[in-house]
């Protein structure tokens, strides 16, 4: 015997709490980006500076990925009600920040090519104006760094015929926007970096300093991509949410005459987890009673039971 869990209509409708508030501050963040990155690419054409090119060019594929980013946004929340795909759009994001993390991938090995050329290849560095321009950008990264981190606090919200969806902090991720903020950040250290090897530079000489230093900023951004693409490739993947799906089986196991026989718990949206429960069960119990041993498992916002007679 089978009793399914869709019983009536339900949304799947399964975006972030703070969806369109975290959009608006990206599309905030792509605009300062771009104007800082045609100034840091001009600046470092005039200078000589390779670290300040790297940065500004290191800020032009930011500014493509940002706009990655904000294009996600506007591609889940308009496609949120859309029966086409079948559990939402709330891993659009995963997806933006996947693309994200290829471009940084790709950024760093640029600069790291082009930072081992100028070492045995140096070239004449105005340091003075470049330190200035660095500073600059460095302040737009902070600037766009508070923007995004002020949008990343989510907040409880509900999904689906459940109605009892909580955001936990452990879980509710929203990688759209962190693969927004790696980018930002990286940026930040490529200042940084790039402020550090241009005043050694201008005091002490050191103008090899200037390309090892882009040498060590693309180490740093290379590992940040590959953090950010293990993490997405993992929700694009529907890779098993453990933490949720172990408390569902303790909650099972807890509730006599219950015998799990297969069990799927993935993500669907940044706060928002799906799950498909099939249950051995003793006569006169039926798949209500298991979504009412559930009910407390916060994360879920799509559950299918499955249920027949042990």
């Amino acid at each position: 015997m089978t009793n399914a869990s869709l019983q009536h209509s339900h949304s799947h409708d399964f975006l972030g709490v703070d969806h369109d508030h975290n959009a608006r501050r990206t599309l905030w963040v792509v605009a300062l980006t771009v104007v800082m990155m045609i100034g840091e690419i001009a600046a470092g054409y005039f200078t000589g500076s390779m670290a300040l090119l790297a940065d500004g060019f290191h800020m032009a594929t930011h500014a493509a990925a940002l706009g990655i980013s904000a294009a996600a946004y506007g591609f889940a929340r308009k496609h949120a009600a859309n029966e086409a795909f079948s559990f939402g759009t709330g891993k659009v994001g995963d997806l933006g920040g996947f693309a994200s993390a290829l471009v940084l991938g790709l950024v760093s090995a640029g600069i790291g090519v082009e930072s081992v050329m100028r070492l045995f290849q140096p070239t004449s560095v105005q340091f003075g104006t470049a330190t200035l321009i660095a500073v600059v950008g460095l302040i737009v990264n902070i600037i766009s760094a508070l923007l995004l981190s002020a949008g990343g606090h989510s907040h409880g919200h509900g999904h689906g015929h459940d109605d009892h969806h909580h955001h936990e902090p452990a879980h509710g991720t929203d990688n759209n926007l962190r693969s927004a903020y790696v980018h930002v950040m990286a940026d930040a250290v490529t200042s940084v970096l790039a402020i550090a090897a241009l005043l050694a530079g201008k005091f002490l000489g050191w103008v090899w300093l200037d390309p090892l230093i882009g040498l060590v900023g693309a180490v740093v951004i290379a590992r940040w991509a590959y953090s950010l693409m293990k993490d997405t490739a993992a929700v694009l993947l529907d890779r098993t949410d453990e933490q949720v799906a172990q408390e569902i089986r303790e909650l099972l196991q807890q509730s006599e005459g219950f015998d799990i026989t297969d069990l799927h718990v993935w993500r669907v949206g940044p706060q928002a987890r799906a799950a498909i429960v099939s249950v051995h069960g003793d006569y006169g119990r039926s798949a209500d009673d298991v979504r009412a041993a559930l009910k407390s498992v916060h994360e879920i916002s799509h559950l299918t039971v499955e249920y027949r007679l042990a």
